[in-house]
């Protein structure tokens, strides 16, 4: 084992056998922290772009953020009694993709698709910025430096989850549990505080908001529904990841539907219970929150701007520090988790981009290597694709939440309305033939539900569209137009192939001629084990080309030759301009010209290396050679290796002679120069 296999062994672990993927399932408090943690963790966000909204109209805007966070968790309700019913639906684990494929056809299938990836991308960049912003509140030395921090932090998530489901589960599912009891315990005891009239009010409550310059003065009534339009689509970012458990349901121990579906609602409960207790607290203790980029229009109890070097601290951060302002632990516990599981959210994105990979490429709209499992059984290549491009975002939007929370969640409300529109299909289609009453009534009841939910998700996604388009919201439409465009340029190349590679009867006729060619450059061991193969695969013609670049070189070649006595002719090919490849494919195809119904054989002696760096000093002919003769029709290139000690780790005085019967692959024979 070279070291190369040591370090991923290392980083990695041992490999797994396919037969050990069931041994990967994941029981539901395993797989509650794996697929939910993007929609828990949003809840540490989500309030944070609510407040931000409504500071736009001043401080008074603030009474407001309960209302929205109660139609945001009315949202959420019905999406996750929607994904429900998916589900039981469709377990194979296709989520939005399959049911929308399958009832509204490939199109849709594939727009829903660039819809998910594009915000699994949105997710690990949202996520992991939005952990590095809480981990600065508390971190000082992060401030300034958020956008290196997290392009560290992609990379460790992307190692963790190569390791494969089951231990990336274990390791993220203590902080997400944490995370949790965290804000949970801060809601509880703040309301015992509250109920007491022991409340600390927050380190902003005495904070004053200067309006926006276009939102200054008595707000119309369209301007009114406007704003509070943008903060309830900035606070629907919290139904991000609600998706994922649907299109994770393989990874579910059996039964896969009814465990999902039991993840799915404890999902819904626990996050519409921490999103509704941190706005509750904010606004019982006057929390006021603005951009993190526009904190001058803070103004202290006098009236007078704040300092230049001011630091907003997060909305959680805010109640943490008055909830456990006593209690410094209970603090550092809350900021600690919280930037924990935002950077971890990320996983859902790590376990469901690539399996959606895996999908399209069963199905010919992505390449096929993002549907090749790893050694751990991970599907290794949609791991780093997904990496690669969260990193890019991170590093173009420097790390700022603000600015890409204006991306996102506009593609997962765009797959979540294909997906009520399928499911809506698929129960009117099994409705039809479906005879016993209890189960069309399941189906009915079902069929509303998703009804229902269509027409929730509809108007979100019109007031997204609306809110955020020319906030930055047109870019993450214009990256879905092309992958979109991008899946169906692969569906169709993959299509064209293979219709080209489809046999018929006249690929049985056997070519009326064998030429074969050995190219010779010296007169060495490599050189004559080509000869060797090709003799015994007996072409009709048989004949040795070495190409003359310098005249002293190639007569001393054709002496040698003659010396040998070989009887098989050596043929030198002149080449004024020095090239090799050039002339050699130009005699291959004048010989192929010739006879069309042939082909070409030529045979190339190849060094068999062990050293990475070896690979730089030999061959490179070789390969420029057998790209170009690649191209050339009914001519086939066959490499003849010939292994050097160093692929077994000898010194050349130790190395063996091969015998006759085994020169094709070096054993023990007789020891040279002994």
């Amino acid at each position: 084992m070279g070291v190369g296999d040591v370090s991923k062994r290392i980083l990695l672990g041992r490999k797994l056998r396919s037969s050990q993927l069931g041994e990967t399932l994941l029981p539901k408090r395993i797989a509650l922290p794996v697929f939910a943690s993007d929609a828990l963790s949003s809840v540490a966000y989500a309030p944070d772009e609510v407040f931000i909204m409504l500071s736009l109209a001043g401080a008074s805007a603030y009474v407001w953020s309960w209302k929205i966070g109660i139609a945001v968790a009315l949202v959420m309700l019905t999406v996750v009694a929607s994904y429900r019913q998916n589900v039981h639906a469709y377990p194979s684990g296709g989520g939005d993709y399959e049911v929308a494929t399958v009832n509204l056809g490939p199109n849709a299938g594939v727009t829903v698709a660039s819809a998910l990836l594009v915000d699994y991308v949105l997710t690990v960049a949202v996520s992991i910025s939005s952990g590095v912003q809480n981990a600065a509140s508390a971190l000082g030395f992060v401030h300034g430096h958020e956008a290196t921090v997290a392009t560290l932090l992609v990379v460790l998530l992307a190692a963790v989850n190569l390791r494969g489901v089951r231990e990336s589960g274990t390791f993220f599912a203590i902080p997400t549990y944490g995370f949790m009891v965290a804000i949970l315990g801060m809601g509880a005891f703040g309301i015992l505080q509250y109920a007491a009239g022991s409340l600390h009010p927050v380190e902003s409550a005495d904070l004053t908001v200067v309006p926006d310059a276009d939102h200054q003065g008595t707000l119309t009534q369209v301007a009114l529904i406007f704003l509070l339009a943008r903060a309830f689509s900035s606070g629907c970012a919290a139904l991000t990841g609600v998706e994922a458990i649907s299109n994770g349901v393989p990874a579910f121990r059996r039964p896969k539907s009814r465990n999902a579906a039991t993840t799915l609602l404890l999902l819904g409960t626990i996050a519409i219970t921490m999103l509704m207790s941190i706005i509750l607290l904010a606004h019982t203790m006057a929390l006021k929150y603005v951009d993190p980029g526009d904190v001058g229009r803070l103004r202290d109890a006098s009236g007078n701007p704040l300092p230049v070097d001011y630091q907003q601290h997060t909305v959680v951060a805010q109640l943490a520090r008055a909830v456990f302002h006593d209690f410094s632990p209970g603090f550092y516990f809350v900021v600690a988790m919280t930037g924990i599981i935002l950077v971890l959210a990320a996983n859902t994105a790590f376990n469901g981009f690539p399996v959606l990979g895996s999908i399209l490429a069963r199905d010919g709209f992505a390449p096929r290597a993002l549907g090749a499992r790893g050694d751990r059984l991970a599907y290794s290549n949609g791991i780093l694709f997904l990496a690669i491009l969260a990193i890019v975002l991170i590093q173009a939007f420097d790390a700022q939440t603000t600015r890409l929370i204006q991306l996102y969640i506009v593609g997962v409300f765009v797959s979540f309305n294909l997906s009520q529109l399928g499911m809506i299909r698929h129960w009117t289609r099994h409705l039809k033939t479906e005879r016993d009453p209890a189960v069309r009534r399941r189906m009915q009841r079902s069929r509303v539900i998703n009804t229902f939910g269509l027409g929730m998700t509809a108007v979100v996604f019109v007031v997204v569209l609306l809110t955020k388009f020319l906030a930055g919201a047109w870019i993450a439409i214009l990256a879905m137009v092309v992958f979109f465009i991008f899946m169906k340029g692969i569906r169709k190349h993959y299509d064209r192939v293979e219709q080209e590679l489809e046999a018929g009867d006249e690929d049985k006729v056997m070519p009326t001629r064998v030429h074969a060619i050995v190219l010779v450059s010296k007169l060495h061991k490599p050189t004559l084990r080509a000869l060797a193969y090709a003799r015994a695969s007996r072409p009709n013609t048989l004949e040795a080309v070495t190409v003359s670049i310098e005249d002293e070189a190639t007569e001393r070649l054709l002496a040698e030759w003659d010396q040998r006595n070989f009887d098989l002719p050596l043929k030198v090919l002149h080449s004024p301009y020095r090239q090799i490849a050039k002339p050699i494919v130009d005699y291959a195809s004048a010989i192929r010209k010739s006879n069309p119904r042939g082909v070409v054989a030529v045979y190339i002696p190849e060094y068999v290396v062990g050293r990475w760096w070896e690979q730089l000093l030999h061959n490179q002919t070789a390969l420029r050679l057998k790209g170009r003769l690649l191209f050339q029709p009914g001519v086939m290139v066959i490499s003849v290796p010939y292994q050097l000690s160093s692929t077994i780790g000898r010194k050349p005085e130790d190395w063996v002679r091969p015998s006759y019967s085994d020169r094709y692959g070096p054993t023990r024979g007789n020891q040279v120069g002994r």
